[in-house]
């Protein structure tokens, strides 16, 4: 049976469902008598996936976090998790270097200026290898293998290699970017060929897939049409679309709940009750857009739209990838900001902007959802956002606003939203003020309306529209009839 997951004695035995990520979906923990423990992270990848192993079983392969070590397999919450080891040197190189300095800016619009060094690949080519290695070894015959996002796109091309007969899916949770900027790549046939392992290429927006088809066929010269690839070896790929959602229960059951009334009550009063609560909850990246929505919040201020006593803003930004010089420059631009603002428009006890920079449990994240008013999304390009449906899900009375970037994949699902260009200051503006003077019966429609779509397109839709079309498709080794002509 799919997700089953067989042991003899205290040995991993093999899986029918494999997930791969570059974590394990859990964070280690150190109690004051120094026992180690495990605790589920946050995060969407992990919020999106946790409940589908949760209800299914398998093996969850990632690496758990720290370098230099190797661990052995174990169990945490129904899941058998495969600790995938890493040196400093390849943390550094594949990671931080491939994966987070020239692929994340380069799938961002070139939002920072994307690097391209031969050692960074080398390491991601290692570390990659060494993914597929480990899922080869615990998926069972016939398994499905569904690989996650884009540190890991040579995964699939490498496990085809060593098990022809397994199910491959990847799904990317970030943009994908147009030729035009994926061809600056010097490896660029390289990671096209790496995902042309995978039976099942998931993207967050159609036209990511349709970008990718594109790709494959000027730059690898294989047969499409629509949205499959041909190749040569008679397997047909498939790229499409698989929106990411949230578990929308889940969320609204801790919004309900007496502890998190009882904190977002509290939050409230100590931010001094003001008419409107602006939240924004990011990582801190460039990508966010949290500098501009910032200094937008604090022009409608200082034009007098409203005062430091009639509205505030929470901005949580947890800490990302803090070795990178690009993230502690954007960690000290938004420093000074915020004091500035502050210094020029707070007052004693009641600053116009509180910020907050760290990382804070989901039940306090909760809490911050049902406090506030508008939410504030504001990404110059972002896969999906799940923070948004996250707030939508906790907006159990059908109020509040959602400020959202038409640059996140959110937009194309939560169209009720008050959409802006995150890079016009002046529309960014004039969105927030019109959720800030809306009418509770604007706010219900809106909301309502979003609601609607969460719930109908929860995380568990997702997953059994991915697996499904996985569990679909055919064998590695069947022919398939390529098309008369080329798209």
């Amino acid at each position: 049976m799919i997700g089953t997951v067989r042991r003899r004695g205290d040995r991993a035995q093999r899986a029918d469902l494999v997930i791969v990520a570059n974590r394990l979906p859990v964070d280690r923990l150190v109690g004051a008598d120094g026992a180690v423990s495990w605790g589920r992270s946050p995060g969407g990848l992990v919020s999106a996936l946790a409940p589908v192993m949760n209800s299914q079983g398998g093996a969850w392969i990632g690496w758990p976090g720290d370098v230099g070590e190797d661990l052995e397999p174990f169990e945490h919450e129904g899941m058998t998790l495969i600790p995938v080891s890493m040196s400093a040197a390849e943390y550094e190189e594949y990671y931080e270097g491939f994966s987070n300095a020239t692929l994340w800016p380069l799938y961002h619009d070139l939002v920072a200026k994307p690097e391209f060094h031969r050692e960074w690949w080398d390491a991601y080519v290692t570390v990659n290898q060494r993914f597929a290695d480990a899922a080869a070894a615990i998926a069972a015959p016939g398994a499905m293998v569904w690989i996650q996002d884009y540190q890991l796109q040579l995964v699939p091309a490498f496990l085809r290699e060593l098990r022809p007969d397994l199910r491959i899916g990847f799904f990317l949770h970030i943009p994908f970017p147009p030729a035009e900027l994926f061809s600056q790549l010097p490896w660029r046939r390289e990671l096209l060929e790496g995902l042309l392992g995978a039976d099942i290429v998931g993207f967050q927006l159609s036209g990511a897939a349709q970008n990718f088809i594109r790709l494959v066929r000027q730059r690898v010269g294989h047969k499409t049409h629509r949205d499959s690839v041909y190749l040569p070896d008679g397997r047909v790929v498939t790229a499409k679309a698989f929106p990411i959602s949230i578990d929308k229960a889940h969320f609204e059951g801790l919004a309900r709940s007496e502890p998190v009334q009882e904190r977002a009550s509290q939050i409230r009063k100590d931010l001094g009750n003001p008419r409107r609560i602006f939240l924004g909850i990011d990582r801190l990246d460039y990508t966010k857009g949290i500098y501009a929505r910032l200094r937008a919040f604090s022009e409608l201020i200082h034009d007098g739209h409203f005062t430091a006593q009639d509205a505030t803003f929470v901005q949580v930004a947890s800490p990302s990838r803090e070795r990178v010089d690009q993230y502690r420059i954007l960690r000290d631009d938004i420093d000074r900001l915020v004091g500035h603002i502050n210094g020029d428009l707070g007052r004693i006890g009641r600053p116009a902007i509180s910020y907050l920079n760290s990382a804070f449990p989901q039940a306090e994240m909760a809490a911050l959802y049902v406090a506030s008013d508008i939410m504030v999304v504001t990404p110059f390009r972002d896969g999906m956002n799940l923070v948004a449906k996250e707030y939508v899900a906790c907006r159990y009375n059908d109020d509040g606003a959602l400020v959202l970037s038409e640059f996140a994949g959110a937009a194309n699902e939560l169209r009720q939203a008050y959409l802006v260009n995150p890079y016009d200051i002046n529309g960014m503006k004039a969105q927030m003020l019109e959720a800030y003077l809306a009418d509770e019966k604007e706010l219900t429609r809106r909301m309502r309306a979003m609601r609607k779509t969460v719930a109908e397109n929860d995380v568990n839709n997702w997953a059994r529209n991915f697996l499904g079309d996985l569990a679909a498709a055919r064998p590695g080794h069947e022919k398939h009839v390529k098309p008369a002509k080329r798209s």
